[in-house]
Formats: structure tokens, sequence, C-alpha cells
């Protein structure tokens, strides 16, 4: 069918009403013909009678053109309408690909970040209490239940625990439940919110070569994100040098790195598996099950509902020790081969020590300089095989001289422990 004969009825009802308003205009260029004699005859047609039909034909394609787009729904379609393509956020790779992004953007906002402050010692430029050492944890529980490490909580008293939410507010926290043996530790703090949580998922299915995403708030940086795959799901206590361990830590090569202790260890379905412990060397980091966590969180519940209190944060013999400022890990053979691997400073005659993981700032070791990465081999003259050796030493004497080993550099280090 031809758009003539669509359209036909429709271009005669405009070219009549276009006739009837240049009928006026045919009057008045005829008056004026007549005024100014300036009629000008021919064979077939007036000049303004020429000018007659162009003025028509305007008056009719305007006319028509208008009251058609105007009612176009009321007539066929005959030529095929383009639309432009509109761009869809699910057609590209970048949307399809990165399920790290999706696991982040659902976890990231019940991460938060722990700093410990001293109240007696102020910073010169800002007059705010002096931050000794940070870490990471995650909340549980809407109504503010922290789970974290029990070493990133360790510090000597007269300091004060304060929270940074995901959306930068901050809240004084205390501590609930901490067990050294097992490194964990729960805080909480007082909101007047709901707060967003990590579901718990389950260690015990995990699989080693399995995607595992490890996040913190390093130093108040929000959110740093590292991402790797489960190495083993079996490097027992004893492997690490923890003597009288039984739990059995996930080892990945996702990046654990400072002040990334306490996070979640997160599977793709955004489930924490884990809780960041330490990293030892690049590729070589360590997580606690979240299975051995969720056995401390009954535990604790059950002796807070029974004690009306928080656990005992001093060690698990329930004896005080002196306060040195550093979190340790015993070098085993295995641990020592990978060191060596990777950094070829590692003397190869190296065959015990503790490694120095953290400093606390302003603590006794800190300001003797202590550095971390150094690895403490003799302590008075003992040697130092375990950090259980260690804290045995603390137990009695306060003045240490320490030999460390930093590179290929040893030196001789005088710390004064303080009592706790």
């Amino acid at each position: 069918m031809s758009l003539r004969k669509l359209y036909s009825p429709s271009i005669r009802y405009f070219m009549n009403r276009s006739k009837s308003t240049a009928s006026l205009i045919n009057d008045s260029f005829y008056q004026k013909e007549k005024k100014y004699n300036y009629e000008k005859e021919s064979t077939s047609e007036t000049y303004f009678q020429f000018r007659l039909k162009h003025i028509y034909l305007t008056f009719a394609a305007a006319a028509g053109a208008t009251l058609l787009w105007n009612k176009k729904e009321h007539f066929p379609k005959v030529l095929p309408s383009v639309e432009a393509a509109v761009p869809n956020r699910s057609d590209g790779n970048r949307y399809k690909f990165n399920f790290i992004a999706d696991v982040v953007e659902k976890t990231a906002s019940a991460v938060v970040y722990i700093g410990i402050e001293d109240d007696l010692r102020s910073d010169f430029f800002t007059g705010k209490p002096v931050t000794l050492s940070n870490g990471s944890g995650f909340i549980i529980s809407e109504d503010g239940l922290i789970l974290t490490n029990a070493h990133v909580l360790e510090t000597r008293r007269r300091t004060r625990v304060i929270v940074k939410l995901h959306d930068g507010s901050s809240f004084p926290a205390t501590v609930e439940s901490m067990d050294m043996k097992s490194d964990l530790a729960t805080i909480r703090i007082k909101c007047n919110k709901k707060l967003p949580t990590i579901k718990l998922g389950s260690s015990h299915e995990l699989r080693p070569g399995e995607f595992v995403i490890a996040i913190g708030s390093p130093l108040t940086l929000a959110n740093t994100v590292t991402a790797g795959v489960v190495s083993t799901v079996h490097r027992t206590g004893p492997e690490l040098g923890l003597r009288g361990s039984s739990m059995d830590y996930i080892q990945t090569d996702a990046a654990i790195t400072f002040g990334n202790s306490g996070g979640p260890l997160v599977n793709l379905d955004g489930e924490a598996i884990g809780i960041n412990s330490m990293k030892v060397a690049a590729g070589i980091s360590f997580a606690i099950p979240i299975d051995y966590a969720k056995e401390f969180l009954k535990k604790a519940e059950a002796q807070n509902k029974r004690k009306g209190n928080k656990l005992d944060i001093n060690r698990p013999d329930g004896l005080p020790r002196k306060y040195l400022g550093i979190t340790m890990l015993t070098l085993t053979a295995e641990i020592i081969r990978e060191l060596q691997m990777r950094n070829h400073r590692i003397p190869h005659d190296l065959t015990f020590g503790v490694l120095v993981w953290t400093v606390a700032v302003g603590s006794p070791a800190h300001v003797s300089g202590l550095q971390p990465g150094d690895i403490v081999t003799h302590i008075n003259g003992q040697v130092i095989e375990s950090a259980t050796t260690v804290y045995k030493i603390l137990e009695n004497i306060s003045t240490l001289n320490i030999t460390v080993l930093r590179g290929q550099s040893r030196l001789q280090i005088n710390v004064k422990a303080e009592d706790n």
C-alpha cells in the first residue's frame, strides 16, 4: 500500500483548510495588484496566481506535517523505526567476570578499623592520643559484636580501644572475650542502629586452590583488599612453632598486610571462612579457620553468662607477664626454607629463631629499636627456639639483651620490659 493511498484523505483535508486561509491572502494580493496596476497578463496566469500556488503547497505541507506528527499513533507504520542502543551494564566482561569486586561490595561495610590509643601520650600536632597499634576486625552481630585477633588488643594498661566503621564514624569499644592461645578476641561497641554483618561460613569445606579474599583496614585505610588462593587448609600449629596448639591454619598467597590482622578471609559467596592472622613472606600468609572461631564464640558466651564478665585477658594459664610490645612467629625448618627461597638475605645457616611480626608504636620494643622482620635468636644468651621461650623469660626478667638477625647483620638490642 502506497503512502499516497494511506494519507490522501488527510492531505485533501489539509489542502482544503489551507485554501480557505490562502483566499484571504489572495484578496490581499489582488487589492495590491489593482491599487498599483501591477498586473502582468500572460497566456496562462498572473504573477500573483503563480505565487498563490506556492503558498497553498507551503501551508498544506506545514499543516499536514504538524498534524501527522501529533496524530502519528493513529496511522499504520510503513517505514521501520530505529532506536538507539542502550548500553547494558551486564554486556561487558568488566561486569561479568569481576567476581572479587562483587564479594568486596557485599562484605566491605562490615569490616572495621581497630586502634589502640594511649591516654597518657598526645600527638604534638593534633593533640589527640597516640595510636600505639592498629588492626582490623569484622562485625558478626547487628548489636555491635566484633571478632578480631587477640594480638591486636594485647597492649599495656592505660590504653583504650577505638573502632572506626566503614562510614567513618568512631566508637569506643570494650573487650568482652580474649583467648591468647587461639589468638581470638571479641570486642563490642554501642551503636544506636543496626550494623552490617558478615555471615560466618564453614572452613572444613575449604579446598586448596579455592579463591579467597583478605579484607582489612591497615593504617586507617578502609577496606584494603588482596586476593589469592588457598595453598593448604591443614597447616598445623606445631609446624608454625605454636607449641600446644591443636589448630590447623589456612595458608594462602593472599597478602595479609600490616594492619589486616583480625580482618575476614572470605570466599566467593561473601562468607568469612577465616580470620587474617599474619604474613610471613610474600605468598605465605596464615589465617585462623572460622570453625575454631565458632567454638571460641560458644565458649565465650557460656563463660560470660556464668561469670557475668569478660574472659581473663592475660595468658591462658592466668599468670601475668611483662609487656614487650611485639607479636611473634616461631620459625620452623619449613618456614625457614620458604623464607630463604624468597629472601636471599636470610642466612643459610639459620636453623631457629622467632620472627618479629609487628611492633607496637611507643612500646619498649619500639623505643629500643626492634623492627618488624627482625629474627630473635637469643635473649640474655639463651637460645630462642619458640615464642613460648620468650614468654617464659618475661615471667621473671624485665631487662633483656636481645640478639637479632636483620638481613645479613647481627645486632644486640637492650630492651626493658614494662609491667602489664
